[in-house]
């Protein structure tokens, strides 16, 4: 009896963690998880071709890495700005004012690297649990993100994105936001 009992409970507990609510931790493994296949590709980029090669990079490789993330994960992953480059990078309303916030928060000397959000949220008809996480501009973002944008590169960026908006930023300076969700 006290062997069923156990058995029972240990189900219960995993029954209770497979239908667990995304959380903030989730969201930040993938953002570890998506930078960590993401980064290296983008270093390689530009050691092999410079800022016009990891604009080439950025363009095929992010996309297939946050479709494959969303597959195995169920969430749905971007990244979002309030001067995007690709279209995709558009925000709702929601990411919107978050990215607002975010502003507002570095301009109070928040630490950028720590800068997020999460929310639970009705978007329509659908309840979802909503994360962003602040992506700050780095000296290497410049190359491709900066005020200083060499023709070459602004060449690539026009090429592969044609409606850009995602240069004139400065070191520190938050580039834009990860922005995941997840269904509920």
């Amino acid at each position: 009896m006290k062997k069923t009992l156990m058995t029972v409970a240990i189900l219960a507990g995993f029954g209770s963690q497979a239908w667990a609510a995304p959380s903030n931790d989730e969201a930040r493994e993938l953002v570890k998880s998506y930078m960590g296949q993401l980064k290296p590709e983008l270093k390689k980029g530009m050691k092999n071709g410079g800022p016009v090669n990891a604009i080439e990079v950025c363009h095929s490789k992010a996309p297939q890495i946050a479709a494959e993330l969303s597959e195995q994960s169920g969430w749905h992953i971007n990244r979002v700005s309030l001067k995007p480059r690709a279209e995709s990078g558009q925000p709702d309303a929601w990411e919107e004012e978050v990215l607002e916030k975010f502003n507002r928060q570095l301009e109070d000397g928040a630490n950028p690297k720590k800068i997020e959000f999460s929310q639970t949220v009705v978007m329509n008809g659908e309840k979802q649990f909503r994360y962003m996480k602040a992506i700050p501009t780095g000296k290497v973002c410049l190359a491709c993100h900066g005020t200083d944008v060499k023709a070459p590169v602004k060449e690539a960026i026009a090429e592969h994105y044609p409606k850009d908006k995602a240069t004139g930023y400065h070191k520190g300076e938050l580039r834009g936001a990860f922005s995941f969700s997840k269904s509920l």
